[in-house]
């Protein structure tokens, strides 16, 4: 068995759990948790904020400090604390030098692996759920991540992956010093839709005795408050239910629902719209298309505004899609 490094300071999970307080966490999502995006949620009481799920096998392959994966993790450290980056892959070797290259280069708060992603093209790769759905390559996988970083080592799993639950994923990995854990409660043939095992969520403390943050379905602050007293997490992860309303941080912290008015909601769309021009110009506004969408759900004249902001390609488009 490999010998695990475990001369570790203080990380910052075990600060914010010593708050006795829910731990609030912007999960990772592809396309959408870049550095702007992270900023905005921090502004709304965000703890933890983790970035787009980064492929070792890319830094493997490229370890200059401007592929495009370095570019895709830099981060604000002023504005984005504390700052995990996540990995995908299953090739010990590859997350080994991923992991030394993002503690040197990147230097974020934190470093996870995911075990979770249930989309095909990452779960060929045997990445994702399915490195999951593998016990002695996952625990290879964490072993090369430990023995090659210094920072605070978390992971995200999911309820189940092939024949493998996260009870027995935690088992098996028990005696790893792994900092926290993301637990979407749906299984891989889940997905993304269906009613999240928040019991297997509050189960897995009988292995894991570091944070837990409970993980899929929470879109409103009535969940959120459900999640926590079912599941009994130290924490959430919120994904898909703050796209488009990033104040849910600021609901679950403050215990009371927040009305935004449409005119504030896009005074925060411009802002946000001219934070990515500025940082991404117009391919940026591009990307951001899919937070556009999102900001517009559930309001008066929506379908005629998503039709201007699909196309649009400048901050000037934005504003004149919300009529600012």
């Amino acid at each position: 068995m490999t010998k695990i490094k475990n001369n570790m300071p203080v990380s910052f999970w075990k600060k914010l759990k010593k708050r006795q307080a829910p731990i609030l966490a912007l999960a990772p999502m592809a396309g959408f948790t870049d550095s702007i995006f992270r900023q905005i949620v921090k502004t709304y009481g965000a703890d933890v904020v983790y970035s787009e799920m980064a492929s070792a096998t890319a830094i493997f392959y490229n370890q200059k400090k401007d592929n495009p994966t370095f570019k895709l993790l830099k981060f604000n450290r002023a504005k984005e604390k504390y700052y995990v980056v996540q990995l995908f892959g299953s090739n010990p070797e590859h997350l080994a030098v991923a992991a030394r290259f993002i503690t040197k280069y990147i230097k974020p708060d934190g470093l996870d692996l995911n075990f979770g992603c249930p989309v095909p093209k990452i779960i060929k790769q045997g990445a994702g759920s399915g490195l999951m759905k593998d016990l002695k390559k996952s625990r290879a996988a964490l072993e090369a991540v430990l023995n090659n970083t210094d920072l605070p080592v978390s992971i995200k799993i999911r309820a189940k992956a092939g024949e493998v639950g996260a009870l027995d994923f935690l088992k098996n990995i028990s005696d790893l010093p792994i900092e926290a854990v993301m637990i979407h409660g749906r299984t891989l043939s889940q997905g993304f839709a269906g009613a999240p095992d928040l019991k297997i969520i509050k189960d897995a403390r009988r292995y894991f005795k570091g944070v837990i943050l409970a993980n899929g379905g929470i879109n409103d602050l009535a969940e959120a408050k459900r999640v926590l007293q079912i599941s009994q997490a130290d924490g959430l992860g919120l994904a898909r239910g703050v796209l488009g309303r990033p104040w849910l941080f600021k609901e679950i912290k403050t215990g009371r629902v927040i009305d935004m008015a449409p005119s504030q909601i896009y005074k925060l769309v411009a802002s946000h719209a001219a934070a990515v021009e500025k940082n991404k110009g117009k391919p940026g506004i591009i990307e951001l298309r899919k937070h556009l969408v999102w900001y517009m759900l559930g309001l008066d004249g929506a379908s005629q505004k998503r039709e201007k902001l699909v196309k649009a390609e400048s901050l000037s488009d934005v504003k004149e899609a919300l009529g600012l």
